[in-house]
Formats: C-alpha cells, structure tokens, sequence
C-alpha cells in the first residue's frame, strides 16, 4: 500500500514538474497589430533613429509648397514703365502706366493671358494715344518650387492716335481699330494658392494705320511691368 502510494506521488510530481518547465520557457507574443507597428526592435541603436528624423522633415517641407491648380482665374494689375518706340517716339514720351491683367490655367505649362491698357503720352504740342486689348499664350519654361520663368507671344487689337504737325496746325489722327502682336517674357513667385507676384516684360507691335491726311501711324512700344494677381 506505502509502495502505491509513493508511486502516484512520484507521477503528480513529474506532471506538475514539466509543466512548471514550460511556463518558464513560453515565449511572450504581442496580441494585437498595433503592438507590432508600435514596438521598436530592442536592438535599435540611437543612429537609426536619427536618421529617420530628416526623410519626415522633408516630407513635411515639400508638402508646404504652394501647388499650382489647372483650371484656376487669375485678375490683377502691372504697373511700370511704358516706353514708347519707332515712330511713336515722335509724338510723346515715356511714362509710367497701369494694365490690368487676367489669366486662366488651361495646362501645367501653358496659360492665357490677357492684357487691357490705356494712355496718353505728351510732348510739347503732340500727343500720342495708345489702347490695346490683346492676348497671349503664356509658357513657363522650368518651375523650381513656387517660382517660374516664362515666354509669351500672341495677338490682339489696337487703337492708336496721334495728335502730330498736318499742314500748318495739330490734328489728331483717324482714330482705327488695326491687329497687332505681341511677345516678351518675365517671371512669377507664387506667394500662396491665392496671390502671385512677378515681372513682365511685354512688346506690343500694332499694324499700321493708314491715313487719308498726314503721315500713317506706325510705331510699336515696350511694357516693363511689376505684377500681383489674385487666384481664385
């Protein structure tokens, strides 16, 4: 009876033994998925760390970039100096002057510009009127973050006028409507996804004007211009 009994005593020991013996030898495994994206390797040095600081960084900064739209109206102004050529210089003399301006997005490379301008140039007796409404394709050669180079060309309508020497008195021109063209180039900086400012240098070549008295009106003019354009 004491030999049965030990020996029941010694097969609960053994049982209660092994399984001690592999509790202490289970591994830990995380339970959930977040416990594994979370969980860094305990064997990460403070290095690999660092470095991963500069990829997230830049990540960040470019995003703050303002990112050109298609599709998107732009209405504005250039003011500068409009300096008058050929034989328009006979009539009048370079001033300062306004256009307003206005744009459309239709590509990532390619814009429509629009360009309205008026005014009138003096010099002693004679004068010299100049109205233009035109258009133009404008290409951005490179864009480097929000700053863009760019050429434009196109064509457009003219009214110019000229009050000049007929006979033995001053009169004024035949006030005509002629095409003409144009082309130059310039730069924009877009300051945000709202306002963009940049310079423009613009030739406007109107046809000639023939007249019935007096000399025909001939002569083209030369636009440098400071822009700023609302986005909407």
């Amino acid at each position: 009876m004491a030999l049965v009994a030990m020996s029941c005593f010694k097969t609960t020991y053994s049982f209660a033994q092994a399984d001690s013996k592999s509790q202490a030898f289970k591994i830990k495994t995380p339970n959930t998925k977040k416990q594994l994206v979370d969980e860094k390797p305990s064997n990460a040095t403070s290095e690999e760390v660092e470095d991963e600081a500069p990829v997230t960084k830049s990540k960040a900064s470019n995003e703050n970039f303002s990112q050109r739209r298609l599709r998107q109206h732009g209405l504005g102004l250039g003011l500068g100096e409009t300096f008058l050529m050929g034989n328009y210089s006979k009539y009048g003399e370079d001033k300062i002057t306004a256009d307003v301006l206005y744009s459309y997005a239709a590509s990532y490379s390619f814009d429509l510009l629009v360009n309205a301008h008026m005014s009138e140039h003096k010099a002693n007796n004679e004068r010299m009127k100049l109205l233009g409404l035109n258009s133009s394709i404008k290409a951005r050669v490179v864009e480097y973050d929000n700053f863009s180079p760019f050429v434009l060309g196109g064509l457009g309508f003219y009214a110019p006028q000229a009050k000049r020497m007929v006979g033995t008195q001053y009169k004024w021109s035949d006030q005509k409507v002629t095409f003409g063209m144009n082309f130059g180039g310039g730069a924009d900086l877009r300051l945000n996804d709202q306002f963009v400012v940049g310079l423009l240098g613009q030739v406007h070549w109107p046809f000639t004007i023939k007249q019935d008295s007096g000399s025909d009106i001939k002569g083209y003019y030369f636009k440098l211009l400071l822009t700023g354009m609302y986005l909407f």
